[in-house]
């Protein structure tokens, strides 16, 4: 139920918010998360555990756990503990089937002694039932539902710089940051709650006053010109030299220090006991977040079970709050003599020390926590059974210990040592420029932790050249804050150490048993802090079970590697604002004029057809490939990469990086190019044309260009050949003019003499076209004769227009890719990526002819040699399909199959309006590779389509077209 006002609390009560959960109304404030205002409204289940489906409710209320985890709308996965409630959302509780109250999957729960640790490493591996298990799983599994027709979110990036960056605006970190600000330090100040302050505002002991401090130290910090305080903002991860990205709900901020302070505070634990988990039980910070930030009475009647002297503080705030407290059961053999513990005492708060819960109990009709059962701790610390006794309550708080925040020291690259003084992992060695203070530092008490904090901002802004490191060191509490043992077994387990992945005491137990025995394959095995919240609440008991299997310390045993990133962060922060690089070639408007359709090649935007009244998409296409067959098209290719090297070691630099020869290549000649990484796999391929003894001119795939230039360039320092290389992909434009009337409708524009016999097949010239300074290349990657023409890019425009209206009498018209896509294929020529993969070597697509294998050297040819020894993995053929195909045909990537089994897939396909008939190019396993062979492709439906292996080119397969004048 909501409180009376409470001091500091962060809701509006001027403003009501309403909203919708499971499909019913509910009542907030501004300032309310979506747990804290259920909680509010007395709802007490939340969400639905992943593996069992048992019913959860608020177990941190700090993000440091997955138990309450909705859907709003097409945002899914968010954080209910921690995200702002939103007028007139609707939510759902994710992972269910049937809705919360209703799971029809809590069946698993009965099932949990066939789902031990592991069963999915030793079960549904069969062949033939995997692919029904993978089904049932992946639809069992996942947390949220995808909307597809969710906008895309985009999310701004920014950089930002300062001197000392202090992460965490608890008491020490505000502490910290006052102390840098104050020497004279430009200061960053992040906390991933929604107001600074921490745990000064919320572990009150009952007492307001107990603000003051924080209070005076936050009114400091605000008033300093050279601190700035971001909330809301969760440093996510540590980099090298002090970086650090920092993401809010709108942007991710880059940001460079001097020095970086670590105040992260610790991580409460939950003990473990059967049926901790059910609502109502939950931290002590929990109970005290709700009562302080957002007014809301936890529980009616509490059970406190404490391992140290926060219990006790936790007992009196939930006093305050009009708790009526059932008892305070502490796992130690005597009651402390704090000034809280006393209090509590003066009250009449019943103490029993030396006891632990041995087991909640769950209402039968709600689900939610209504007592548990409390029993004496023998000698060697196991629980009494004899002793047992129910105490009635609606809530339990546990107060046994904490974690050091220390993920982002971690990745800092600190080491850790085990302080069996405060049974705590405390920093050992910090790297240079980094610093520690507060909890995370092994201090407890506030006023200790403010020195602390003091201590570790002086030494930051030190380190950032003001000040001198002035404070002295703060030891580590000599009293522990952490129970070594809060742990219980019991017969029936449901006892939980990870609250994300259902894991139960006896599940690692089994799989130390199992061989799983260090820390690092046991979390990989058991799935121990691997679920949202990677090990907040559960990684120090995992830690504590295998030590004590193992018969080590906390030390011997050590922590898992910690990684970026720190806390979840939406995917959308790390696409950041969507830029998608857009390059447009020099003839654009032409194209949009003549009604092109847009496709991205690359960066590049192209046209994929040209639009006419009347048609489809396939009739545009099939009539552009059939004007290039019978008339004369022209198509932009200014999208390719061109590159040129000059210099005595030109030849000697492209015999290295290209597999053929080109050395010995006449002026005014062309070659096909193909280009290879060290590992033999084919990455490029193109055309060169040598234009001088010291001079080539060559062209790079579309999408291939920037990163073969780049690794051309890397490659000419490295080796230092005497040859430059020049990139001119963007200062040129470049068009293909095709078909059987292109010879004459170019003629026109040139004195150039385009003869077959003075301008054969494959050569090269440079002249005039249109009074236009050009490079010509008789190339034909659609089967025709054609002119690849070569021009400076402003003149680009002024060519094609030149060229349209010479080529008007002749039937020109242009052409798109789709087109140019099919005519290729009628010659069998591949396309880079389509028809390869990453994994492709030359000899895979039949390329071993531009292969030289006896040259001296080229990139990639140890591997080849390597690989020409070993069986072939796969095999590129050409196919058809029967004529007058009924039904569907297949698609790219539909799959070839044989005697049941997948035996390639399909790279190719179109119907060839030249050939009536569809045809395609496949990957085959290399004996199936045979001309007249049949195969069966798999339709997306599950039917067969029936292929025959032929030969390749499927059009003109003499050559003749390209090579004889028309």
């Amino acid at each position: 139920m909501r409180l009376g006002p409470i001091p500091g609390e962060w809701i509006d009560r001027s403003r009501e918010v309403s909203f919708e959960f499971e499909g019913r109304r509910a009542q907030g404030f501004a300032g309310d998360t979506i747990s804290s205002a259920l909680w509010a409204q007395g709802q007490r289940v939340l969400g639905r555990s992943f593996k069992y489906h048992r019913p959860r409710g608020v177990l941190s209320l700090a993000n440091h756990d997955a138990n309450v985890i909705v859907q709003q709308g097409g945002r899914l996965n968010v954080r209910a503990d921690v995200a702002q409630l939103e007028p007139a959302a609707r939510l759902t509780a994710v992972n269910t089937f049937g809705g919360l109250q209703r799971d029809r999957a809590a069946v698993l729960g009965r099932l949990s002694s066939f789902l031990p640790v592991g069963f999915y490493y030793k079960a549904f591996y069969t062949r033939r039932l995997f692919p029904m298990w993978e089904r049932m799983f992946r639809a069992l599994t996942g947390l949220g539902r995808i909307d597809f027709t969710t906008p895309h979110i985009r999310t701004a990036k920014r950089y930002d710089f300062c001197d000392v960056l202090v992460i965490g605006a608890g008491p020490s970190g505000l502490s910290a940051a006052v102390a840098a600000a104050e020497a004279g330090a430009r200061v960053v100040l992040v906390d991933e709650n929604a107001r600074p302050g921490g745990s000064g505002f919320y572990q009150l002991g009952g007492d307001d006053q107990q603000r003051a401090p924080t209070q005076a130290l936050l009114d400091r910090a605000q008033r300093l010109p050279r601190l700035q305080i971001l909330d809301a903002t969760c440093a996510v991860g540590y980099y090298k030299d002090y970086w650090v990205p920092l993401v809010d709900a709108d942007k991710m901020t880059k940001m460079r220090a001097k020095a970086v302070v670590v105040a992260g505070g610790a991580y409460e634990q939950p003990a473990v006991f059967r049926n901790n988990d059910l609502p109502g039980v939950m931290l002590a910070s929990a109970a005290q977040r709700l009562i302080y930030r957002y007014a809301v009475q936890p529980m009616r009647r509490a059970l406190v079970l404490t391992g140290n002297d926060d219990g006790y503080v936790a007992a009196l705030d939930l006093a305050r709050a009009g708790v009526q407290l059932a008892a305070i059961v502490d796992l130690r053999a005597q009651a402390p003599e704090s000034a809280a513990a006393r209090a509590a005492i003066e009250r009449g708060v019943l103490i029993v020390p030396g006891a632990c819960v041995y087991q909640a109990l769950a209402d039968p009709g709600t689900a939610a926590l209504q007592g548990a059962q409390v029993c004496r701790l023998d000698a060697d610390g196991r629980p009494d059974r004899a002793t047992l006794r129910s105490y009635d309550c609606d809530g339990l708080v546990m107060s046994v210990g904490w974690a050091p925040a220390a993920g982002l020291l971690y990745q800092s690259g600190a080491t850790m040592r085990y302080d069996a003084g405060a049974e705590q992992f405390v920093p050992g060695e910090l790297p240079e420029g980094v610093f520690a203070c507060g909890r995370v530092n092994g201090v407890f008490a506030l006023e200790r932790r403010m020195a602390d904090g003091r201590r570790a901002g002086l030494a930051a802004a030190a380190h950032a050249g003001y000040g001198q490191p002035s404070a002295p060191k703060v030891e580590v509490e000599v009293r522990a804050a952490s129970h070594p043992w809060p742990i219980v077994a019991h017969p029936q387990g449901k006892n939980f150490v990870d609250f994300d992945e259902d894991l139960q005491l006896a599940d690692l137990e089994n799989a130390a048993q199992e061989g799983f025995d260090n820390i690092e394959l046991l979390k990989r095995y058991s799935t121990l802090g691997m679920g949202p919240s990677q090990g907040k609440h559960s990684n120090m008991n995992g830690l504590r079970v295998l030590a004590r299997l193992t018969g080590q310390t906390p030390q011997q045993v050590g922590t898992t590697t910690a990684r970026p990133f720190f806390h979840p962060v939406p995917m959308s922060h790390l696409a950041g604002r969507g830029f998608v690089a857009e390059r447009r070639t020099p003839l654009h408007a032409r194209h949009q004029a003549l009604g092109a359709l847009w496709m991205p090649a690359g960066v590049w935007m192209r046209p994929e057809y040209y639009a006419r009244p009347g048609a489809s998409r396939i009739e545009c296409i099939q009539q552009e490939a059939r004007r290039v067959r019978t008339a004369l098209g022209i198509i932009d290719v200014g999208t390719l990469g061109k590159l040129d090297v000059q210099g005595p070691q030109a030849a000697d630099f492209l015999e290295r990086v290209y597999t053929g020869r080109y050395r010995k290549m006449k002026v005014g000649s062309t070659r096909y190019a193909v280009m290879c990484d060290e590992a033999g796999l084919l990455i490029d391929e193109g055309v060169i044309a040598r234009l001088a003894e010291d001079h080539y001119y060559f062209t790079t795939t579309t999408s291939g260009a920037a990163n073969v230039y780049r690794e051309l360039s890397r490659l000419n320092v490295m080796w230092q050949l005497d040859c430059g290389l020049v990139n001119l992909t963007g200062a040129h434009a470049a068009v293909n003019l095709a078909g059987p009337r292109c010879r004459q409708a170019l003629q026109a524009l040139t004195d150039l003499d385009l003869s077959g016999e003075q301008f054969p097949y494959l050569a090269c010239r440079t002249g005039k076209v249109a009074g236009i300074a050009a490079r010509l290349m008789r190339v034909g990657f659609v089967g025709e004769w054609g002119y690849e023409i070569h021009v400076a890019a402003e003149h680009g425009p002024a060519l094609w227009d030149a060229l349209m209206q010479a080529g008007q009498p002749h039937g020109i018209g242009p052409f798109g890719v789709e087109a140019q896509r099919l005519l290729r294929l009628e010659k069998g020529h591949l396309i880079l990526g389509q028809d390869t993969d990453g994994l492709t070597t030359p000899f895979d697509v039949n390329l071993n002819w531009a292969v030289a294998m006896d040259k001296p050297f080229f990139i990639g040819q140890r591997s080849l040699k390597a690989i020409a020894a070993l069986p072939r993995r796969q095999q590129q053929v050409p196919f058809m399909l029967a004529p007058g195909l009924q039904g569907p045909a297949p698609q790219e990537c539909h799959l070839v199959i044989e005697s049941g089994q997948i035996a390639g897939r399909v790279t190719s396909i179109y119907f060839s309006p030249h050939l009536a008939r569809h045809i395609g190019l496949a990957f085959v396993r290399p004996d199936m590779a045979h001309k007249g062979r049949g195969f069966d492709i798999r339709l997306s439906d599950g039917n067969m389509v029936a292929a025959e292996i032929c030969e390749s080119p499927f059009y003109d397969p003499d050559n003749q077209r390209q090579r004889l004048e028309p």
